[in-house]
């Protein structure tokens, strides 16, 4: 007998979770490894969320909550819109999710059909195709180049739309692969493009707080309309809480509240409560990403040493996208051999553009400063090897 397998399954993996296992596979034999594939924060969450969580362990139930979120932690977030961007929102407006994972499912099923079009920058983070192709939705790739510095453009999506009508658009800044930002200027023009042509705006801001010229700017700014997706994972470094957020727009409340009782019920919630200590944790957050920068300038400084020249700038986020093509023109080989010579796991370009990933490999600095040090070390005497040999 042969049972039904549903198509909406077949999609690519996600390479960067294979690209760990080979390296933690390799760490297992005893052999030296840095990770450089994944982007996760190198420390825990901070103490006050700790402390907060362990006294909920003892003091609370810890039952469901309403679909939505705790009271508490909707708060929280509307008053860190307040004194972090100077926006006010509604606290009816505000979904906390099961990770910004959850939060781009609830976005994708209530404001897309099946068939329906969403753009989205290429290269970008592979989950957004990946999602919207499971649920019937088709992803347009923009490609997008050191000219575009990564990040979509009206001109890009006037072509776009010569496909059809697009009726959806995804934006990151910072972005993922390649850490550059939209300015504000640029990000108000992809707003009033979007309310022009009835698209809507999804905007992935989960690496807001992390920054190293100017600060990010939220979509909220200049569209009432849009959904932001946001996440307790990077800047508040609380990666396996499973933590997030959308402030999501009044005419997809109701949809949103009814998908989230029926697929999550509700987020977890010691998360929650840890979520609301994490806006008071400022100080020790702030020195995460002192240290980004630190890690970010050391690879600046040395991956042109490693024969890595050709980088993108790394405006946010913790990631360095370097153009690898005068070395390979198969990124998810050349980075096993680069795991099986260094010890040093980074993530081919494949997984974040189908097309021209080939050409390129993230690297990620979220790591401790001695990590970093030492993977910086250890390509730059791979490099030496290989040109002397």
């Amino acid at each position: 007998m042969s049972l039904k397998v549903a198509s909406r399954g077949q999609i690519p993996p996600f390479i960067v979770m294979e690209v760990m296992r080979a390296a933690n596979a390799r760490e297992a034999t005893g052999k030296a490894v840095y990770h450089l594939e994944v982007g996760q924060p190198g420390t825990g969450a901070p103490q006050g969320v700790i402390r907060a969580a362990q006294a909920a362990l003892v003091d609370q139930r810890l039952g469901y909550t309403e679909a939505l979120g705790t009271i508490e932690l909707r708060q929280a977030i509307v008053g860190h819109y307040k004194s972090f961007y100077g926006i006010s929102i509604d606290i009816e407006q505000v979904v906390a999710t099961t990770g910004s994972s959850a939060g781009f499912v609830l976005a994708f099923l209530s404001a897309f059909d099946p068939g329906d079009l969403v753009a989205l920058a290429s290269p970008s983070y592979p989950c957004y195709r990946n999602t919207l192709s499971a649920l019937g939705i088709e992803p347009i790739l923009l490609p997008c180049g050191t000219e575009e510095r990564f990040q979509p453009t009206p001109a890009l999506l006037d072509r776009a739309r010569a496909k059809g009508p697009l009726h959806g658009l995804i934006v990151a800044s910072p972005s993922n692969p390649a850490g550059t930002m939209l300015k504000g200027a640029q990000l108000e023009e992809l707003c009033h493009y979007c309310r022009e042509y009835e698209i809507r705006l999804i905007s992935d801001e989960i690496y807001h707080g992390i920054s190293y010229e100017q600060p990010a700017t939220s979509a909220l700014a200049f569209a009432d309309d849009a959904i932001v997706v946001n996440s307790f994972s990077k800047y508040f470094s609380m990666t396996g809480w499973r933590i997030g957020w959308m402030v999501m727009p009044k005419d997809l409340a109701r949809s949103i509240e009814c998908i989230s009782q029926s697929i999550y019920i509700s987020p977890p919630t010691l998360s929650q409560v840890a979520g609301v200590a994490a806006f008071q944790c400022r100080e020790e957050l702030d020195a995460n990403v002192v240290r980004y920068a630190d890690n970010r300038k050391l690879l600046l400084r040395e991956l042109p040493k490693a024969g890595f020249e050709r980088l993108a700038p790394a405006d946010g986020a913790f990631y360095i996208y370097a153009d690898v093509s005068d070395i390979t023109d198969d990124s998810e080989a050349y980075c096993q051999a680069l795991l099986d010579r260094t010890g040093v796991a980074a993530t081919p370009g494949v997984d974040f553009d189908p097309e021209q990933g080939k050409r390129f490999i993230r690297f990620s600095f979220a790591g401790s400063a001695d990590e970093i040090a030492s993977a910086a070390k250890a390509l730059v005497a791979d490099h030496a090897t290989r040109r002397n040999a």
